[in-house]
């Protein structure tokens, strides 16, 4: 009887400390995306941000603007609250970027991509690895029964891919 106690509570203890290591490393990719498009945003000027990334390609404007729309999406998707700037899906996520287009000001999207990203980063440092694997507000409950794949952790490496996408775009900037 004791040895199955041990190898049930060491079987436990290696099962807690891998499903904590998946969602450290989500986590520590998602904040390592999240942080080189910052340093590049941040790395730029409002006029540069004007800029087309290529001739007939999008402006880095559009691109902070986009990022900032779709992480905040990602808050009612990841059952973490409401929106703080659904305004932006109309320039942003709605229609393709638009020189002739009334944008927000620069500081307003980078107000939005720093709010954004703070608040959805310190809300996913505290989930546990149970809560990581937990369905998004995208799919229903009987269609995660039959696909449990789709869940949060789906969904936050899915962004964290649209990141690096994008930071590839970027690089072509500079």
């Amino acid at each position: 009887m004791g040895a199955f106690l041990f190898n049930y509570l060491r079987h436990m203890t290696t099962t807690i400390n891998t499903q904590d290591l998946f969602a450290k490393s989500v986590l520590l990719s998602w904040d390592h995306a999240v942080g080189q498009a910052t340093a590049f945003f941040d790395k730029c000027t409002d006029e540069e941000l004007l800029q087309q990334i290529a001739p007939g390609k999008n402006r880095l404007i559009y691109l902070l603007g986009h990022l900032a729309a779709v992480h905040d999406r990602m808050l009612p998707l990841l059952d973490l609250g409401d929106r703080l700037y659904p305004h932006l899906d109309e320039n942003f996520v709605s229609t393709p970027d638009n020189p002739a287009a009334t944008l927000p000001s620069t500081q307003e999207l980078r107000k939005a991509w720093t709010a954004v990203n703070e608040r959805l980063s310190g809300l996913l440092r505290h989930w546990t690895p149970e809560e990581w694997l937990q369905r998004h507000t995208a799919v229903s409950e009987e269609d995660f029964a039959k696909e449990p794949h789709r869940n949060r952790l789906s969904v936050v490496l899915s962004r964290t891919r649209h990141i690096s996408y994008h930071l590839g775009q970027l690089v072509l900037y500079k």
